[in-house]
């Protein structure tokens, strides 16, 4: 777990999973040859052999008045077609309240996208029924975002039931808020337009007192995308549209003030990106 602080605004890092290796079916270019050429990423987000270090995590952010969760990860209970991530009954839930956060504390979630890995604990299992997690929170999520997967047609392509377990059920509770993706939630904190990972794709922007920060959501899964903004995931709906958005982040925010914070970046999870050379690196 790491924490941030942003002028007032607090950051704090909720780990659900964190694993090396494994991770090529995300980023299928990403060969133990190749990553072993970029000197920085190790030891934080690559290991000796090349393998990749991601990680799976929530991001809690406080203002004086809001608490927001960006991305709810996995879940548990959940019938996933990866190992991992099938049938969890994982301590998320005491993990947010030993931090300081429990679930009736949160009053807004945001989804970045609507992937497996960011829409979990959007739900949770009571009397074999999906049923919101955060019930007295309102769910964001963008309005680009759930015109592509909202569709029938998507939906019953899915290889598994992730909205009708972790999505479907917030809208039914009506605590869904349909938002554009520049949406403002508050004075510290707004969306910034990332797609082609997905359709309606966000990043979160947060500015407090003189200082700013970015969560990246799955515009950018590793670091070794930095160094290599060329490359793609194995998700991306529109790679072309992915490299452009990689490339115009990385050109807006090099050699600036801005915290970079990893949605899958492995601990220490945030930095500062550099110009290196032709391409860039993260400090952290």
């Amino acid at each position: 777990m790491n924490k941030w602080q942003v002028g007032d605004v607090k950051i704090t890092q909720v780990i659900e999973l964190e694993a090396t290796g494994g991770s090529r079916f995300i980023l299928p270019d990403a060969t133990r040859e190749l990553i072993q050429t970029i000197e920085w990423l190790s030891p934080h987000f690559a290991d000796p052999d090349g393998r990749l270090i991601m990680s799976i995590h929530a991001l809690i952010i406080e203002t004086k008045d809001r608490r927001i969760m960006v991305d709810t990860c996995l879940g548990n209970d959940k019938v996933r077609a990866i190992p991992g991530w099938n049938m969890r009954h994982g301590p998320f839930l005491e993990d947010i309240a030993a931090v300081g956060y429990p679930r009736d504390s949160i009053d807004t979630v945001l989804c970045t996208h609507l992937h497996v890995d960011h829409v979990g604990w959007n739900t949770m299992l009571v009397d074999d029924k999906w049923v919101p997690t955060f019930d007295k929170a309102r769910y964001l999520i963008g309005e680009k975002e759930w015109a592509h997967w909202g569709s029938e047609d998507i939906e019953h392509r899915r290889g598994d039931d992730i909205i009708s377990d972790s999505v479907r059920p917030v809208f039914d509770a009506g605590l869904v808020d349909l938002v554009p993706t520049d949406h403002k939630i508050c004075d510290e904190v707004w969306l910034e337009s990332t797609p082609g990972h997905t359709p309606g794709h966000v990043s979160v922007r947060i500015s407090s007192r003189g200082e700013e920060a970015l969560i990246t959501g799955d515009c950018m899964h590793h670091p070794c995308q930095i160094a290599m903004p060329d490359m793609c995931s194995g998700a991306d709906s529109d790679q072309d549209m992915a490299r452009k958005t990689r490339h115009a982040l990385l050109n807006k925010y090099a050699d600036g003030p801005v915290l970079v914070i990893g949605t899958h970046f492995a601990s220490p999870t945030a930095g500062h990106i550099l110009r290196d050379g032709d391409a860039f690196r993260l400090a952290v």
